[in-house]
């Protein structure tokens, strides 16, 4: 991944602090005295007023920025991509405000109220913003390796904009005082129809088709990319695009306008977009770098590979990219080397994968469980150290982190010559606030005995981070010669629960409860 930025915490983590678990208000006297919701310390008109102050600072950051697209992009590939990239985001940070403001003037707290979320305002508000935190983070991430004054000058207006908004907002500051409060209505999006409840299904069929990607022009595209342009925007129904036995090589991108879209393979063995882009080879940004690439909501893919051929050599080279709320990978098959899968922000769920690669190829700040999925270092470098995890969270009070649920990690075919002379760790903290746990999973014998590794030697993470052991099996689970770092937890019960689907994505609320099989809770 990229190198980690300096950039201090930005104004977006002043609201994402602004909020608490959402109740309405319960007593006359309560209404009288604040007239709000009890997620926000302040009133929902205080709460748009500081959201759409934030959106106006930030639409001034790209508005100076926009002048710099033209400039360097023959002489500097990696510089035009990085201004290209933190428009691209800061166009996704405004999205999610105005899901936020939205949110809070509908009250999606009431039933049928929804919209975009899950109907559990406090959750819904706090991952949004999150993101946008982490959107401007990886923002400045891209520049690092340019030589260009152009990163000064974005971190120049963002530290104004801090500036300004935290003495609009430094009042309203409020800790999350329950961060694992959850509604139980059982419930759906709006967005969740009743046949999504078959679509994923172990042993069903593929779902109906509303188009046929076919490399021999048997179907209706030839490109999976082809078949995205055409599908409708902000649909309120599931779109399904399946996608023939073959190799795809191509690149594809779901922006946030394609909702709901489902990609159908014939199977993680047979159906693979392939491609080669990365860090080292092509002077691009690891943003960038994604063979497939998703932003918009209710994104679901089954049975089919994304892969990154670049090789170890090349350094970050993504094969799977996801921004994607409310999202479902089932059976999919993850491949590459350094950082394969950019799990980057909202709630992600994957079930069933087979996920492979070298140097932190689970990387990213979403708040991402995986569940039953196989976990395969590959052979890395000589010389380099294998890192499953590496999470990117940068504010305690944001919601994101990785959990790894009843996996199991295996060396790939391709890593049995090293002998076990290749260290390989759970994981290392990318951000300061690095947030990672592995729970009732199975490890073999390649896990080091310290089990985690650090950032860098001159990093101070060690107190800060959140990293979780629970209840493991496997000649690598040992916790005894673990690190001894303050973030370092061997996990209770009532800790590990924090971490399960129900609790930690809130899945009873948007997983189809008849459709992917998931384990709510522990196993026991």
């Amino acid at each position: 991944m990229a190198i980690s930025s300096t950039l201090t915490p930005t104004l977006i983590l002043l609201l994402i602090m602004s909020l608490q678990p959402c109740t309405t208000p319960s007593s006359a006297s309560t209404i009288t005295e604040f007239s709000g919701l009890s997620c926000l310390r302040v009133s929902p008109n205080r709460f748009i007023d500081s959201a759409n102050k934030v959106i106006n600072l930030l639409q001034n950051v790209s508005y100076n920025l926009s002048p710099f697209t033209k400039v360097n992009q023959d002489n500097d590939n990696r510089l035009s991509n990085a201004i290209s990239d933190c428009l691209e985001l800061f166009d996704m940070a405004y999205e999610n405000l105005k899901w936020s403001i939205s949110a809070t003037q509908n009250h999606q707290d009431i039933p049928g109220n929804k919209n975009n979320g899950t109907g559990n305002l406090s959750s819904d508000l706090r991952t949004w913003i999150s993101a946008v935190l982490s959107y401007q983070e990886t923002c400045i991430d891209g520049f690092e390796g340019t030589n260009s004054n152009v990163k000064d000058h974005v971190s120049g207006g963002l530290d104004q904009v801090i500036s300004l908004v935290k003495n609009e907002l430094l009042l309203q500051v409020v800790p999350d005082s329950d961060p694992s409060n959850i509604s139980n209505s059982g419930e759906f999006p709006s967005w969740v129809k009743a046949e999504d409840e078959k679509l994923l299904q172990q042993d069903a069929p593929p779902p109906p088709a509303d188009v046929v990607v076919a490399a021999d022009g048997s179907g209706n595209y030839t490109t999976v990319m082809d078949a995205v342009k055409d599908a409708p925007e902000y649909n309120m129904t599931r779109y399904v695009i399946h996608v023939k036995k073959g190799i795809y090589k191509e690149y594809v991108e779901i922006k946030k306008k394609k909702w709901n879209i489902m990609i159908v393979g014939d199977g993680m063995d047979v159906t693979t977009i392939s491609g080669n882009r990365s860090y080292g080879h092509d002077n691009i940004t690891t943003f960038r770098t994604a063979t497939f690439a998703v932003s918009a909501i209710g994104f679901i893919a089954r049975d089919i590979t994304f892969e990154n051929t670049a090789g170890p050599e090349n350094k970050q080279a993504v094969a799977l990219r996801s921004d994607s709320d409310l999202s479902v990978f089932y059976r999919c098959g993850i491949k590459g080397y350094q950082d394969s899968l950019y799990a980057h922000s909202q709630r992600q769920f994957y079930k069933e994968c087979r996920i492979r690669g070298t140097v932190d190829f689970i990387c990213g700040n979403a708040a991402a469980v995986f569940q039953n999925c196989l976990i395969q270092p590959k052979k890395p470098l000589k010389d380099q150290k294998n890192t499953i995890a590496a999470q990117s969270r940068t504010h305690p009070n944001q919601t994101s982190g990785f959990s790894f649920h009843n996996c199991t990690i295996i060396p790939d075919p391709d890593f049995q010559p090293s002998n076990g002379s290749i260290q390989t760790f759970l994981g290392r903290p990318w951000k300061n606030f690095s947030r990672t746990v592995f729970m009732e999973s199975f490890m073999s014998e390649m896990i080091h005995p310290e089990g985690w590794l650090e950032w860098e030697t001159n990093t101070t993470y060690d107190d800060t981070l959140f990293f979780g052991e629970y209840q493991n099996k496997g000649p690598g689970s040992g916790v005894a010669n673990r690190v001894k770092w303050r973030g370092y937890h061997v996990l209770n019960n009532s800790q590990a629960m924090d971490f399960t689907v129900n609790q930690f994505i809130k899945g009873d609320l948007w997983l189809p409860s008849t459709g992917v099989s998931y384990n709510a809770g522990l196993l026991v």
